[in-house]
């Protein structure tokens, strides 16, 4: 680690002359997986990480003494935020849990000071990670061709994409054989049906990080946490398998995760419009500024559900100016997130707002 953090400027961003169509069209495909869903569940449910396995009420505490280059946004007050957390997997429907598919983690951290992004209410600061370390698609464009192939199988042949899913994992195990991991494969549903509690999560995309630019990661320290990582989920006929197994787990482990910050030192080796593009970590360490602590409990409490899963909305563009999202996926990632999110509550005469701590 020898370059200096690269600082953050407006020109690190590229903005494409056909953003503002593509979100549109980006809309357009939501709307698809959205109607179809609503349509046959008669009930609205999120048009990416439908399905929840597990919802969770914590606390994140913040590193002292942290150097100036870490002490920033979020980071740069010592103390302790209460935070919800939401497991899920990407896929827009409810797919039996054979259907292996990455994982997701949602997490919204209360009492945050500091001026709103645009639109974005109340006093939370949300991040939004998966288990995999690169964005499947490079810009929005080829993220709408991907999303309008999934909405055409959106809640339909699920003994075909089970008996898929079973051929891609096997296909991902042979490219990992080699070396090459596919994320666009993983979301097909070729990922490995690992245990959530053991997973590392990342954002995969680049924000502001105060006066610098990084990218966040969720990695999972306590012991009998470390002992899940690597360990994968028995299906066994079980439709709702994951949620079971974490509602068990839960029950007994107190969770921590490190949460770290990974600071861009090069615009060339680690850039801002390409999210298909893994940052070394020999060249851009992850370092941990905080820790979230979640103490056994129901992760399947039906008031939690009501409150995490059914009345509040995470999103990347929900935050303070200092976290900013950058790059061409994270711009296309407000209007439509935010559209999902509208028609859900519309539908279900169940209006999503910011929760309080």
């Amino acid at each position: 680690m020898t370059d200096a953090p690269v600082r953050y400027h407006p020109d690190v961003e590229t903005i494409q002359p056909d953003e503002r169509e593509t979100v549109q069209q980006l809309c357009a495909a939501f709307d698809v997986i959205l109607e179809r869903t609503a349509e046959d569940y008669g009930h609205a449910v999120r048009s990416v990480h439908a399905k929840a396995h597990g919802v969770l009420s914590g606390e994140l505490t913040v590193d002292a003494d942290l150097p100036p280059e870490l002490a920033q946004g979020l980071f740069a007050t010592p103390g302790t935020h209460q935070v919800l957390l939401r497991l899920s997997t990407n896929a827009g429907d409810i797919l039996p849990d054979a259907i292996s598919l990455p994982r997701g983690l949602a997490m919204k951290v209360f009492d945050v000071d500091g001026a709103r992004l645009p639109g974005s209410e109340g006093n939370a600061q949300d991040f939004v990670m998966v288990n995999g370390t690169v964005f499947q698609a490079k810009t929005a464009d080829k993220f709408l061709g991907n999303l309008k192939l999934l909405a055409r199988t959106t809640d339909r042949m699920e003994g075909t994409k089970t008996v898929m899913s079973s051929v891609l994992r096997g296909v991902r195990g042979a490219l990992e054989a080699v070396g090459i991991e596919s994320a666009a494969i993983n979301s097909l549903g070729g990922a490995p049906n690992v245990e959530p509690l053991g997973e590392t999560y990342y954002s995969v995309t680049p924000f502001r990080y105060g006066d610098y630019i990084a990218k966040f990661s969720l990695k999972p320290v306590a012991p009998a946490m470390t002992a899940l990582t690597g360990g994968t989920i028995h299906v066994d006929g079980r439709e709702d398998a994951i949620r079971e197994d974490v509602r068990s787990e839960m029950a007994g482990i107190d969770a921590e995760w490190e949460f770290r910050v990974q600071l861009c030192r090069d615009l060339e080796r680690q850039p801002i419009e390409d999210p298909t593009v893994e940052w070394d970590e020999a060249e851009a360490p992850f370092r941990k500024v905080g820790t979230v602590r979640v103490a056994a409990q129901d992760s399947w409490d039906p008031a939690q559900v009501q409150r995490i899963n059914e009345e509040t909305r995470f999103a990347i563009w929900t935050g303070i100016a200092a976290h900013q999202p950058l790059g061409n996926i994270n711009r296309a990632r407000n209007e439509p997130y935010r559209h999902s999110a509208d028609f859900r509550a519309r539908v279900n005469a169940c209006p999503y707002h910011e929760p309080a701590a």
